[in-house]
């Protein structure tokens, strides 16, 4: 790995309550390999385009925010990108909490040689691929009702009331263009988005 490798990220929300425990700096990564049906984020599965971002210049933006309490990263699929595990080192160095969402589940994870750098500097993971047709109306932070909530760490507390919130969903408006993350009730999942992205004719790897 380079001393300052290149990241390919997709999103970027520095300020969130919607992806996680507390305010958090939320990072999606640009590719996927997985193609699960309905995926809320079609247009991160390519793994050509994303913003190319060294991975000092992530973390000088990281150390602009205060107040945090960790950092999500998301996808795409953070564990098809090896500098991931380089940035979630930085965050954990820096006090902060790690929580991954991954399509892989936890199991697949621990087999792959090229998991462990980010898996053993995660605390929190969201794992399994997401299924349209089980959507989880009751658990926060997940998707489909097959996923599941590892506490990898002491960090969090699987009794924090937090938890047994409702999903949230965050709208900007920023200069002209609206940017939105969170978990949306299902009748709402791609709303926000244009009429033929809805009827899933959006771009293609």
């Amino acid at each position: 790995m380079t001393p300052d490798p290149l990241l390919s990220l997709a999103q970027l929300v520095p300020d969130t309550e919607a992806e996680g425990p507390g305010r958090r700096f939320a990072v999606w990564f640009q590719g996927c390999p997985l193609r699960c049906p309905g995926c809320c984020n079609p247009e991160f599965l390519p793994f050509a385009g994303g913003t190319p971002t060294r991975l000092s210049d992530l973390v000088a933006t990281l150390d602009e925010t205060a107040g945090l309490e960790g950092v999500s990263l998301l996808g795409g699929e953070p564990f098809a990108h090896p500098a991931a595990a380089d940035f979630a080192r930085a965050v954990q160095s820096r006090g902060l909490g790690v929580m991954v969402y991954s399509g892989y589940t936890v199991v697949r994870l621990r087999a792959m040689p090229v998991a462990a750098g980010l898996l053993a500097a995660t605390d929190l993971l969201v794992d399994g691929p997401y299924l349209r047709d089980q959507p989880e109306a009751e658990r926060r932070w997940v998707g489909s009702r097959n996923q599941q909530v590892h506490f990898l760490t002491p960090r969090y507390d699987p009794a924090d009331p937090c938890w047994t919130r409702r999903n949230t969903l965050e709208i900007r408006v920023r200069g002209g263009e609206v940017a939105v993350n969170g978990f949306p009730a299902v009748r709402a999942v791609g709303l926000w988005k244009p009429k033929w992205q809805r009827k899933g004719q959006s771009a293609q790897p």
